[in-house]
């Protein structure tokens, strides 16, 4: 009786939200998460055993296996072996890590300088930001200023106009301003100047908001294909993501043109299905690492802007 008095009083003091959920709800809970995790496994196992699967059984299988019976690396030794989607994935990964190293630079520098009370044009500035961000300019304004300034069909047109976005410039400016600012007042007392302590204070206390953000730039820079479909008009300098799309979407495969071969080739399913894993791996592998990161860094820098 004392056992089930000390439980009744226990749960009435605790409000409804903190009580324990009912075997029902945890159930259906349980339900619903394996359904979610059904939904994003099951494709992409069928995607990857497609890959590896022998071209014989994926037309006996009507074009997609759940599990190879012969597994074979042909496919990812064809796209490989030095062909256009082996250019097209160096091209995209110095894009991302170029791109990525150079956006987080001018978004930490023009995000700190936004945060500080004093700097002179400060507000001007910002508001000229968050109009870009709530009127972006259209495809053609967009491709006339990179026609003009001789960017097209080079890789800088991949970057430079999507250098800085502005929910990422958003998001650490107002990670910066959630920091004290007894810290900047004592490295002024100090005699640090800007640059000093922007590089010994600011940056080693903005790790998760860095790296949340450097991911969101990678992810951006890795899966852009229309900024390249519409200013880079020789294949030879796509990017992996619009090569993908040729693979997928036209079906058909881009020949090589150092071998001599010119227009759209038939791609097996198993090529192209490799393609699509070529493309999802890397994001796939460094989410997991970066993913502690997400909730301080994206909240520490939504709750003050």
């Amino acid at each position: 009786m004392r056992l089930r008095r000390r439980s009744i009083t226990r749960s009435a003091s605790r409000p409804a939200w903190q009580e324990d959920p009912r075997p029902l709800t945890s159930a259906a809970k349980a339900v619903a998460i394996v359904v979610v995790l059904a939904l994003v496994t099951v494709p992409f196992l069928v995607v990857v055993s497609t890959s590896l699967a022998d071209p014989a059984d994926v037309v006996a299988n009507g074009g997609w296996v759940i599990w190879p019976e012969h597994p074979s690396l042909a496919a990812y030794t064809e796209i490989l072996s030095g062909g256009i989607v082996g250019r097209a994935t160096v091209v995209s990964l110095g894009v991302t890590l170029i791109g990525t190293a150079c956006s987080l630079a001018a978004t930490v520098l023009l995000a700190y300088a936004l945060s500080r009370p004093a700097v002179f044009g400060g507000k001007p500035i910002m508001l000229v930001v968050l109009f870009t961000f709530l009127f972006p300019p259209g495809i053609i304004p967009a491709y006339l200023v990179v026609k003009e300034t001789g960017l097209l069909d080079s890789y800088a047109a991949l970057i430079a106009p999507v250098l800085v976005n502005t929910f990422n410039l958003v998001v650490m400016r107002g990670f910066f301003q959630s920091l004290p600012a007894e810290l900047y007042e004592a490295a002024r007392l100090d005699g640090a100047s800007e640059w000093t302590t922007l590089w010994r204070i600011t940056i080693p206390l903005s790790r998760a908001v860095l790296a949340v953000v450097g991911l969101f730039y990678a992810v951006s820079y890795w899966n852009s294909w229309f900024n390249a479909l519409i200013y880079i008009d020789e294949p030879s300098r796509w990017p992996l993501q619009l090569v993908l799309r040729t693979y997928v979407l036209a079906g058909g495969q881009l020949a090589d043109p150092s071998a001599g071969e010119a227009g759209l080739l038939s791609a097996p399913q198993t090529v192209r299905m490799a393609v699509v894993v070529l493309a999802t791996i890397p994001i796939v592998l460094v989410y997991p690492f970066l993913q502690r990161f997400f909730v301080k860094g994206v909240l520490s820098g939504a709750i003050k802007s």
